[in-house]
């Protein structure tokens, strides 16, 4: 009897990430409301997640809902964004870095597999390193699998690959 299986990850597309950050570079360049502000969109120096920056904290609010909207234009899951840092005020400015949110660590992983465990016997659930391969004689139960977890709404975004 043949196997099949395919590996769960979570990671973003840097190509789809650099497409909007320009996007809402622009979009923050034509807005009449920023017009005079220190408004604006930066990378963090390791290119893994942007700085926001904004005369206000609502400014920053303001510019992170733009980032979302072209994240969801695009396709893109909103979940890779680490909003667990504080907006920070000083000298008439607001800033906030938003790192993205990859690779699953052990906890991340446990709950995946704890999930498929319970809910779909016939799936059998690895971690390896930070993904988790996810292994059935069926395609259907496959399916189901990825139906299960995308239901879950874990709090961090899932792609799968190598699916075989």
């Amino acid at each position: 009897m043949a196997t099949f299986s395919f590996d769960t990850i979570s990671d973003y597309d840097k190509a789809e990430m650099n497409n909007v950050f320009m996007q809402v570079e622009k979009e923050i360049g034509g807005r009449y409301d920023f017009k005079g502000s220190p408004a604006a969109i930066e990378w963090l120096n390791d290119k893994k997640g942007f700085k926001l920056v904004g005369g206000s904290a609502w400014q920053v609010e303001a510019i992170l809902d733009i980032v979302r909207k072209k994240l969801a234009a695009r396709n893109q899951s909103s979940k890779v964004l680490d909003l667990s840092k504080e907006v920070i005020e000083q000298n008439l400015k607001a800033t906030q870095d938003i790192p993205f949110i990859a690779g699953l660590d052990q906890d991340k992983a446990k709950k995946i597999t704890k999930l498929l465990r319970d809910e779909l016997p016939k799936v059998k659930a690895q971690i390896q390193g930070d993904a988790v391969r996810v292994t059935s004689g069926s395609k259907d139960d496959l399916q189901k699998a990825m139906q299960l977890m995308n239901e879950a709404d874990f709090d961090f975004p899932l792609q799968y690959t190598n699916y075989r």
